[in-house]
């Protein structure tokens, strides 16, 4: 799958469902975004503006509205997530996943696990963010390497793995977290396009 921010996500947005802690060649990867429309997704909180454009999944930020997600329907638990990126501009991003919106938290806000995307200077893309709850939960500023695999403005392939409690991801092949957090098993993904305040250069 793409996403491009103003956010694109490809179509090549693929997830191998596994329970185990040593996967199956026999195991077939599933295809979550058809290339087309939204059949299967939904967008919570914001709204900011996704198209389906080329075959990509575009998101554009609007002013004045809070961080907002395109959702897939179904909850995952164990998985291996691919898909590739591409940032223009500015604005921060990231992948929701192991997420959930809830009418007794926060009036729905999605919270969860989240793929950084981060085109600043900190360079902190595919670190792990807890959005709408404790934070940040794996920086990458002291790893020179995975702060430097994504590129700002190309396309990048991002890999998220959670088999149970461990939370590996990756950007065009350099892995940038391991971390063990086992505080929520279950939930969708999200394409987050952030909030803004002012125009974007």
């Amino acid at each position: 799958m793409k996403f491009l921010n103003q956010n694109i996500f490809k179509t090549s947005l693929l997830i191998l469902l596994t329970s185990l802690p040593f996967l199956s060649l026999a195991q077939e990867w599933e295809v979550l975004f058809n290339g087309t429309n939204f059949e299967g997704w939904n967008q919570k909180n914001g709204s900011a503006n996704y198209e389906v454009i080329d075959g990509a999944v575009v998101g554009s930020p609007v002013m004045n509205t809070p961080n907002s997600f395109m959702c897939t329907n179904k909850l995952y638990t164990d998985f291996i997530f691919e898909l590739e990126v591409r940032l223009d501009g500015g604005l921060n991003s990231g992948i929701q996943f192991r997420s959930n919106s809830l009418p007794e938290y926060k009036n729905g806000r999605v919270h969860g696990y989240q793929c950084e995307l981060d085109p600043s200077d900190r360079k902190w893309t595919a670190g792990v963010y807890d959005e709408s709850r404790r934070g940040w939960i794996y920086k990458l500023e002291n790893d020179p390497l995975a702060q430097s695999a994504f590129k700002v403005g190309e396309w990048n392939e991002i890999r998220i793995e959670a088999i149970g409690s461990s939370i590996r991801t990756w950007v065009n092949g350099t892995m940038c977290t391991n971390l063990v957090d086992g505080l929520t098993a279950e939930g969708f993904f999200g394409l987050q396009v952030h909030s803004i305040k002012k125009k974007l250069n």
